[in-house]
Order: C-alpha cells, then sequence, then structure tokens
C-alpha cells in the first residue's frame, strides 16, 4: 500500500520536528527506488515530471521539478512552464531565477522553492564553487536572501554550502522549509545527487556528498563486456562463423529448384 503524498501544509507542519530527506533522480529507475526506499523527496527534470508514469512509480512522494532559469526565460514563461508541471502533480517547482519571478509565481498559488547559498547558475558572484556565508557579511547576504524569498512568497529554498552554525541559525529564523546540501543537519531537509549516492561519479565527488554503492565499476565492467562482446561479433563476421545455420531461413528445395530455373531463365 502506497503511503500518502504530503501537502505544503503538511511540509509546514513538519518544519523543525524531523528531517527529511530529499534526492535528485533523472529516470523511472531512480524514482521507483527512491519511493521503495521511502525518500520524503524528489527534484526531478521536468520532462521526467511529464512522464505519464509517473506517479505510478512514485505516488507518494513530494515531487519538485526544477531547471536553470535562463533555460525558460521571464516570469510569464516560468508561470506557463510552473502550471504545465503543476498539472501533471508537481508539489512545488525550484526556481533560482529573481525574486520578481517567484513573486509572480507565489502569486498564482504556485509553492515556490529558491536557492540561497552556492548557486551553481551564479556561482561566479560569490568567487565560484566554494563555501557561502563564511564571514558575518556573507553569512547576513545570504540570511537576506532568505528574508527576501520569504516575502516574495516562496514556500521554501536549498541552502547549498553554507557554514552549518549559519543554516541552523537562519533554519531557526525563518517560516520557509529550508533544504540542506552540504549545509548540516540543522535544516529540514538533507539533500544530496543519486549520481553521488549511487557512486555514479567517475570524476569530483563534491565534499559534501556521500556514496553508498559503487555502480562507476559496475559500468566499466559493463563497458569492458560491451568491447569484448562486440569484438567477437567482428571476428566471427570476419572468420565466416556468423550467421551459423541455426541464425538463418532456408527455403524448401523443390521451391529452390523452381525459383532458380525460373531466374535463369530470365
Amino acid at each position: 500500500m502506497s503511503r500518502r503524498r504530503p501537502t505544503i501544509a503538511d511540509m509546514r507542519a513538519m518544519k523543525g520536528k524531523r528531517q527529511l530527506t530529499m534526492l535528485r533522480v533523472l529516470n523511472l529507475e531512480e524514482l521507483e527506488a527512491a519511493e521503495r526506499a521511502g525518500v520524503d523527496i524528489v527534484s526531478v527534470p521536468p520532462n521526467l515530471m511529464l512522464d505519464p508514469r509517473f506517479r505510478d512509480a512514485a505516488p507518494g512522494i513530494f515531487a519538485m521539478p526544477g531547471d536553470n532559469f535562463y533555460e525558460i526565460g521571464g516570469p510569464d514563461d516560468f508561470l506557463r512552464w510552473a502550471f504545465r508541471l503543476y498539472k501533471a502533480t508537481a508539489d512545488a517547482v525550484y526556481c533560482s531565477a529573481g525574486f520578481t519571478t517567484v513573486r509572480r509565481l507565489a502569486e498564482d498559488a504556485i509553492p515556490v522553492i529558491g536557492h540561497v547559498g552556492l548557486i551553481p547558475s551564479r556561482a561566479t558572484w560569490t568567487g565560484g564553487f566554494r563555501a557561502v556565508g563564511k564571514t558575518a557579511d556573507g553569512a547576513m547576504d545570504v540570511f537576506d536572501a532568505v528574508k527576501k524569498y520569504e516575502a516574495a512568497g516562496a514556500f521554501g529554498a536549498e541552502i547549498e554550502v553554507v557554514p552549518v552554525e549559519i543554516a541552523q541559525a537562519i533554519s531557526q529564523r525563518t517560516s520557509l522549509f529550508m533544504i540542506s546540501m552540504g549545509s548540516g543537519t540543522g535544516c529540514d531537509a538533507q539533500y544530496l545527487f543519486a549520481d553521488d549516492v549511487l557512486g555514479q561519479n567517475r570524476g569530483h565527488m563534491p565534499r559534501h556528498s556521500k556514496a553508498y554503492r559503487n555502480f562507476a565499476a559496475e559500468y566499466n565492467r559493463l563497458q569492458r563486456e560491451r568491447v569484448a562482446a562486440f569484438s567477437e561479433f567482428v571476428s566471427d563476421v570476419q572468420e565466416k562463423s556468423f550467421p551459423e545455420d541455426k541464425h538463418v531461413v532456408r527455403m524448401d528445395p523443390a521451391e529452390l529448384r523452381q525459383f532458380m530455373e525460373r531466374v535463369d531463365a530470365r
């Protein structure tokens, strides 16, 4: 029996009471695994949210589709984008666009999750891919951004790679549902990418991530097996050991003789 999917009111009521879990998943297999594992929230690509099989795979998960704001456009473009996803049973939308866009969505009762701290699409403003808010001035900038999201009507915000003390202090001083990515346990949810949890990345692993499996090693093994299988196929064709008789269809000898007589006569 599936669990009941939480509403925005449910999520607000849970603030400060327990830590929820959140994953970024990219396909139906990961989505179904998250549902079966009891993950509370998923961030998903918009196309996955629009897949008609989405709620069959994850009937009880709070789903938050998101894309970089520059892929969508201005406030009206964002509103049309959000309504399409909301119609597809999204529970909230991620929006790292300006506060004007957030306000526009909130005015039409679209639950919005903003982003503070390290924002990858705007990392140049905070010194690149590094922690944000390590000074008093920097921490106040993060706090002010949270308050601006509150004023714009957002439901919550992801707070990424901010000192744990700052993230906790801010979470205790805002009505927003705060989602921690690399910002400690003082927020309302812990957020990781499924790629990192599954150990699928072959390159740099962010400090705040944790690998629970080593899928990269399995992918490497499978790639070696692909190369080996393809090489054996090439060799079989070159040596004329493929196809064998069991791989082809043969004609009745009498029909074949009749065909050959007729084709030769032409």
